[in-house]
């Protein structure tokens, strides 16, 4: 499952695929709820997720993958690495 196609999905779309994924309350969920779900679901799956941006290390070894959707700024969307 890859972050970037489903940030660009519509939420009826997102909705559609949720409910594929057995997710309560799909209906009733927003976009950024409805996508973190997808992603929890697919990780308890088989565990693999593709996103993509730029990685700022920081001092103390770990790291954000910035997205450019906020200009490679930190951002709600940004993927912890360790």
């Amino acid at each position: 499952m890859n972050l970037v196609e489903l940030k660009a999905k519509k939420v009826g779309e997102l909705t559609k695929m949720a409910k594929e994924f057995r997710i309560e309350g799909a209906s009733g969920m927003r976009k950024q709820e409805l996508i973190f779900a997808l992603l929890q679901a697919q990780t308890e799956q088989n565990g693999l997720i593709y996103g993509e941006g730029v990685l700022e290390i920081l001092p103390d070894g770990f790291g954000f993958l910035r997205a450019p959707d906020y200009s490679y700024l930190p951002g709600p969307d940004d993927i912890y690495i360790s």
